[in-house]
């Protein structure tokens, strides 16, 4: 087993022991039987045997599952999970293993449950059902509103929007393309009572020199062209929100000029004379680093901290995967086929895969799926080649060079090169996998979560590796 001082451990702590106050657990992913088990299950015991006899620790009524399938254990201090010589086997990070070692954003398949394993605040993720209700005995800590859908990371966003959209304090958010900000910022607006319009513009989309004039408007006259005078969005969203989303492309200029409205309360249309009294509340979005722009000197640090008064981070969605059930019900509805059905072999597929680019292209698989078919129900032959590509050898066991199945205790070299990559390692493989996170967590031996969470450490930007 490998030394828990080393490595990952000490970049990311030990999981929560037996006892603990913050319990490491099974967060429920998807099952067919997902209104018999709860939305976590605790790890509360040093062995727990997992099974459908109702005399185990842990019972799951879920179909493909043996009397007693698996056991957990805490051992040298981690969790191991072992296959009890069950019918099915035991699936981890799409590989048949028969006693492993659990990382924090493991995903493991017994019989037909899915699940993730977490190794802190697993009872955080208890009350939240994946068809979005609540078990009993509990209620939201936030508004929940149709257009931000998920469990525990959504309900803690919107309790944290309800309790800053009534202050006047600038918002960044941070998070990959396709996480929501939009769709945050405007809840945010809503929930401020704001007598003015939301407003929204991508910096990254706009050249520089028609940016400023998009932002700060213009008078008649100030350039080639100009014949009327022109509000920009800044004065359009008085007394409301403006979003500018990718701020983190924003010319120096514009910045500067942008930093003059925060402080002043007043903005300067090209060609103007006189300023233009403007009350309006800024929300920023970006996937970019902005520390790693300010010391580059692409971003100003007076503009970051006027912008940075409260921040917020929308996790990935590969990061929420217990939502996944939740907001492909949501999609089926917005785009008019509630009454259809998935498939576990769909909602599997839908699991395994990493969306790396989040909410917007799930919602796309599902207008794709929807488009190819009038069936009542949806098979895993409507999903997209590159979701069905990370299904091609789903369920193969996980083997050494012989063809053996990987023992619970590894290789000490292999151990000691996985544990964690430098740097320069890791940008160097995710450079010759092309970005392909899965990829090189195979080589290292890895789960993808792991990967993810080393390239966040170094600040490594996944957008930069992909074509």
């Amino acid at each position: 087993m490998v030394d828990k001082t080393t490595g990952a451990m000490q970049a990311f702590g030990a999981p929560a022991a037996p006892g603990a106050h913050s319990r490491s657990g099974l967060v429920l992913l998807y099952t067919e039987a997902y209104a018999s088990l709860p939305g976590a299950i605790l790890l509360e015991q040093e062995r727990q045997v997992i099974g459908r006899d109702e005399g185990v620790e842990i019972c799951l009524p879920v179909t493909a599952v043996s009397r007693r399938h698996a056991e957990i254990s805490w051992e040298r201090g981690a969790w191991v999970l072992r296959d009890l010589g069950s019918r099915n086997g035991i699936i981890m990070e799409g590989r048949q293993v028969v006693a492993e070692e659990l990382e924090a954003g493991n995903e493991i398949r017994i019989g037909d449950a899915v699940f993730k394993f977490v190794d802190k605040h697993a009872e955080l993720y208890v009350p939240y059902r994946i068809d979005g209700s609540v078990a009993p005995g509990f209620e939201r800590k936030g508004r929940s509103p149709k257009t931000m859908v998920g469990g525990y990371h959504m309900d803690r966003i919107a309790a944290d929007l309800a309790r800053i959209a009534p202050t006047p304090l600038s918002v960044m958010l941070l998070g990959e393309s396709g996480t929501g900000k939009e769709v945050v910022s405007r809840e945010l607006h809503a929930l401020s009572g704001r007598r003015g319009d939301f407003h929204a513009v991508n910096c990254a989309a706009i050249p520089g020199q028609l940016l400023e004039s998009e932002l700060f408007g213009y008078k008649r006259g100030a350039f080639s062209g100009a014949d009327r005078d022109k509000p920009g969005l800044i004065k359009l969203a008085d007394q409301g929100t403006l979003l500018l989303d990718e701020i983190g492309d924003m010319p120096l200029e514009a910045q500067a000029k942008l930093l003059r409205v925060l402080q002043n309360k007043e903005v300067f249309p090209l060609g103007g004379t006189a300023a233009e009294h403007v009350d309006v509340r800024i929300v920023c979005a970006t996937h970019r680093d902005l520390w790693r722009l300010q010391e580059a000197g692409k971003f100003r640090e007076d503009l970051f901290a006027r912008l940075n008064e409260y921040q917020l981070r929308l996790p990935p969605l590969r990061e929420r995967k217990e939502d996944i059930y939740m907001l492909t019900r949501a999609f089926l509805t917005r785009h008019g086929r509630p009454e259809v059905r998935t498939t576990f072999a769909f909602m599997l597929a839908l699991l395994h895969y990493d969306w790396p680019y989040n909410v917007r292209e799930l919602e796309a698989c599902i207008k794709r799926c929807l488009a190819l078919t009038d069936r009542a129900t949806l098979e895993r032959d409507l999903i997209p080649d590159a979701v069905r590509d990370a299904m091609t050898d789903y369920a193969q066991p996980k083997t050494e060079a012989r063809g053996s199945v990987t023992p619970a205790t590894p290789d000490p070299e292999l151990a000691a090169h996985s544990a964690m990559p430098t740097e320069d390692e890791l940008k160097a493989l995710l450079l010759r996998h092309q970005g392909n996170v899965a990829a090189v967590g195979r080589e290292l031996g890895k789960a993808r979560m792991q990967i993810h969470r080393w390239m966040k450490r170094y600040g490594i930007q996944i957008e930069d590796y992909r074509s």
